[in-house]
């Protein structure tokens, strides 16, 4: 019996049509999955889930295991985790919302303590739970434990009613001893249909027959179970101790798919042709370099060392360059595209914003002085260096567009708009992507068609990536990294400023942004989106809790107008929806120091360096990824005067997002909030599904907690590739990439 609000039996059948019984006759893993669960269920996981073959939907493994009924204390289950208890029902009640049209369905509920628990379990429009779940009856409740009106709850939970008699209680405590599986799961598609499928393919498959990707002799020094005996334990585990041996050779197998995936990219990248750019003696690279009012760190000439040698070679360089910012990545930047340009070649820069872009041009013209003129002004080894975005006036685009096709311009820097039809270069070799996660794969592929050959690829990245991330996310680019601290940069002090524990916080947070007023500094109000409600403040929570708002850009422009302690000060806002003109504009006035408080997006994350700002202010600051806050309150203390950052949230003390924002707080240094960041993720989000477009690729594979394991993938994967770079004598393990690539998967790999 499957309800319309989410109830469902507590192991369920194949989902859409019963399939009878089949010999194990089935080995192989690119079966279409029709084959085996029928047309219609098929269909739906294709639908939901984008699998469409017998190994794909096994290898969509479990992400953790949960002990079906266990007799948790109902007040003790931790906040923000899926839990599946077993409880009665004492009482239920239903009221009609307030904001908007339905019902909520409140259930009271007991464990084996007789008291009514503080749990509330709600229901939305819950028509079947009205009417099932009477007081007297015992279930089972699955759901994920969250904060609503300072309570622990369970929203829309799934229910299955349990035997209303005296051993109801006791076979719940065996059914417990087996662990149930919880699957990556979607709204149309939750985790018991994977569940089911999975125990419809199972009886179908001779598993005993299925070729193991992973070669003999590296499996046995692993000490890996039997691929046969490694599937029916992760998806059918007996117990909770069987499932963690299977899940440590799937993710060995994972890592050597990935890292046998990323090696072969490597060979093929080396067997590519490119177009050479030698250094070439007296020309602007020398000019530059003479002229830098400031001698190369370290780390800086060794990096542009070993750049210099990759352009200068016959085949493209492709290589991730990372660094805190202010540590030097645009002069590394710059001095492999004045080679390329001394070479004959053309470099473009490709920026996410038109801010950046139009920052990026003012930095690299001031650092070329008159050698970024042209070569009829600046002198035989001047070069031109032109702007490209998309809300560029006519005139001045078309200027650029010929300058860049004709070749007279050496350096390009511009937006998303290098990437349209009508833009060509005359000999691109070199191209330069700034906060490379901003771009998607086809964008960067598109830029590299204007090249007659594979141009070189230099990407950076101010967001700070763990060694072992690296490895894994781009592990077909070489990896470089900046560790010098900046230059000149005053240390930042960050604080949380919790309003829902100390509301009267928020008149201090604006006392505090005068005060840097009057010493004659600037200040960042950073929101999570623009906005448009004049009735809003800054921050809040509405009366029903319900919906907690976001600070906007436009509402706290208004609201901070009237604020008291800003009275008389010039308060401006910064956002997407302003055009070219008037976003370059207002970022010139605060650069000038006419504006007190420039009130942003994120449009401010990177790039932009006003030496005066020195107190940087996020609204709702729990919205923000910790890498993203990082990069934010790098925007003050450029100029030799301390920063501030004042991390402000509504969150309730015990919110789990409160421990990002103290993580943040407690440390300045990136790459450990980077490592931290991920510890505080779920498994498998590394692989970015929110810039790929799909869902998360890792499937039991941690790049933090796998570490060695990963290294010893990537060294056997090497030495696989090296000796069959085809995988002719590895066709299991081939069928295994096969496999694992799905179309997000390979579109990640890409983009480096």
């Amino acid at each position: 019996m499957t309800s319309s609000d989410g109830a469902h039996p507590a192991l369920g059948g194949v989902p859409d049509e019963p399939q009878p019984p089949r010999p194990r006759e089935y080995p192989d893993l690119a079966l279409q999955l029709s084959r085996l669960v029928g047309a219609a269920t098929a269909k739906s996981v294709e639908k939901h889930l984008e699998l469409t073959t017998v190994g794909q939907m096994l290898h969509q493994f479990p992400r953790r295991y949960l002990a079906r009924g266990e007799l948790t204390e109902l007040d003790k289950l931790p906040l923000d985790e899926e839990v599946t208890i077993l409880a009665r029902v004492v009482d239920l009640s239903t009221r009609h919302m307030q904001r908007r049209k339905g019902t909520i369905s409140d259930v009271v509920i007991t464990d084996n303590s007789g008291r009514p628990s503080n749990l509330k379990i709600s229901f939305f429009n819950g028509w079947t739970a009205q009417k099932e779940l009477r007081p007297g009856v015992l279930a089972m409740f699955s759901g994920r434990v969250s904060l609503y009106g300072g309570h622990k709850s369970l929203t829309n939970p799934d229910y299955v009613l349990l035997p209303d008699d005296p051993l109801a209680e006791h076979e719940a405590e065996i059914q417990a001893v087996m662990p149930v599986p919880v699957y990556p799961a979607t709204a149309k598609f939750p985790s018991w249909k994977t569940q089911a499928v999975i125990a419809a393919l199972l009886p179908a498959l001779d598993l005993s027959k299925v070729p193991d990707p992973v070669p003999a002799a590296i499996a046995a020094r692993e000490r890996l179970m039997p691929l046969w005996e490694a599937y029916e334990q992760i998806h059918v585990p007996a117990t909770m101790e069987d499932w963690p041996r299977a899940r440590q050779r799937f993710r060995y197998q994972e890592a050597l798919a990935l890292q046998t995936a990323l090696a072969r990219k490597r060979i093929e990248a080396l067997q590519q042709d490119a177009t050479a750019r030698p250094l070439v003696a007296g020309a602007l690279l020398e000019a530059f370099d003479a002229q830098l009012p400031y001698t190369l760190t370290g780390g800086q000439q060794q990096i542009c060392d070993l750049v210099a040698g990759e352009i200068a070679a016959g085949h493209p360089m492709h290589r991730l360059l990372q660094g805190e910012v202010g540590s030097g990545k645009t002069v590394v930047a710059l001095r492999a595209m004045l080679q390329v340009v001394d070479a004959g070649g053309q470099a473009a820069f490709l920026a996410p914003t038109e801010v950046l872009a139009a920052q990026h041009l003012n930095s690299i013209l001031a650092l070329l002085g008159s050698l970024g003129e042209g070569p009829l002004l600046g002198g035989p080894h001047a070069t031109n260096v032109v702007l490209l975005t998309g809300s560029m006036p006519a005139a001045a685009r078309k200027k650029s567009l010929l300058a860049a096709a004709s070749g007279e311009a050496g350096i390009v820097i511009g937006t998303h708009a290098l990437l349209s039809d009508n833009v060509q270069f005359a000999d691109l070799g070199l191209i330069v992507v700034d906060e490379q996660h901003r771009f998607g794969v086809e964008q960067r592929d598109v830029l590299r068609s204007k090249a007659a050959k594979p141009p070189h690829l230099l990407v950076m990245t101010a967001t700070p990536i763990p060694r072992t991330v690296a490895m894994t996310v781009f592990g077909d680019l070489e990896v470089s990294e900046l560790t010098e601290l900046p230059r000149g940069r005053a240390p930042i002090t960050t604080h949380v400023a919790p309003l829902a524990d100390h509301p009267q916080w928020e008149t201090r947070v604006w006392e505090r942004a005068r005060e840097e007023i009057d010493a004659g500094r600037q200040v960042y109000v950073v929101c999570p989106k623009i906005g448009d409600d004049p009735e809003s403040g800054p921050a809040g929570t509405p009366a029903d809790g319900e919906d907690r708002p976001m600070a906007g850009v436009l509402d706290v422009v208004r609201y901070l107008r009237t604020v008291p302690a800003l009275a008389g000060r010039r308060i401006e806002a910064l956002h997407g929806r302003l055009d070219s003109a008037d976003k370059q504009g207002t970022m010139a006035e605060f650069a000038a120091g006419n504006i007190d408080v420039l009130v942003a997006t994120t449009v401010i994350e990177v790039g932009v360096d006003v030496h005066n700002a020195t107190l940087m202010v996020i609204l709702d600051a729990d919205r923000f990824g910790m890498s993203q806050l990082h990069q934010l309150r790098g925007r003050v203390g450029r100029g030799g005067h301390p920063g501030l950052c004042l991390l402000v949230t509504g969150l309730e003390h015990g919110h789990p997002s409160r421990k990002r924002l103290d993580v943040v707080a407690a440390t300045t240094d990136g790459f450990v909030l980077a490592r931290e960041d991920l510890e505080l993720r779920r498994e498998g989000d590394i692989l970015g599904a929110r810039q790929s477009g799909g869902r998360s690729g890792l499937r039991v594979l941690s790049v933090l907690r796998d570490e060695d394991l990963i290294e010893r993938a990537r060294a056997d994967a090497t030495g696989i590739v090296a000796a069959d770079p085809e995988l002719k004598q590895h066709p299991a393990l081939k069928l295994e990439i096969d496999t694992y690539l799905t179309e997000q998967n390979e579109a990640f790999l890409e983009r480096g």
